[in-house]
């Protein structure tokens, strides 16, 4: 849960309300908070998401195969061919495990920051770690539903109250 998401204590009474008081989701990258009960077209959302994410690892394959084939107009020599397939099949695959372990863990801050590089020449596989992820949640629903559930459970330990007034309470012999 991050911080901004919170109610800072203050109850939502705004009329028609449907979240309750307490901390609230945190909104999911094209899904918006309709991963918490499945509804307004969570399952639309998710079939596009991995059509979309499919055609893009498509369509930015294609573009990879042009700039090869344009290594070999060019003559460069095999050499510079098989670093660039190399380059990117590697960056792919570091690119498609972060991404895939993103979605369970958060990600350290410090760590994405020097791995931003590594991650737009390895793209491919980002888009490929959102389409398999697609079919089986919101990719980040499992990571945000339980922060979502660990605050409402903190949230629902500190505004329970206990009935009764304690010093009255009778002391077993």
């Amino acid at each position: 849960m991050s911080a901004e998401n919170g109610t800072n204590g203050i109850p939502d009474t705004s009329a028609g309300s449907t979240h309750p008081a307490g901390p609230r989701p945190e909104p999911l990258r094209f899904f918006g908070t309709t991963w918490v009960d499945h509804d307004n077209g969570y399952a639309a959302r998710r079939a596009g998401l991995a059509v979309g994410s499919l055609a893009a690892a498509a369509a930015a394959c294609f573009v990879l195969r042009i700039a090869y084939e344009g290594l070999q107009i060019a003559d460069t020599g095999g050499f510079v061919s098989l670093l660039m397939v190399v380059m990117f099949a590697v960056c792919s695959a570091l690119a498609f495990r972060h991404t895939w372990s993103g979605f369970t863990d958060r990600p350290d801050p410090d760590r994405q920051s020097s791995l931003r590089g590594l991650l737009a020449i390895g793209f491919v596989g980002t888009l490929l770690a959102y389409f398999f992820r697609t079919f089986t949640e919101a990719p980040g629903e499992t990571l945000h539903r339980a922060e979502y559930d660990r605050a409402r459970e903190e949230y629902e330990k500190r505004t329970t109250r206990r009935s009764g007034n304690p010093s009255r309470k009778r002391r077993r012999s």
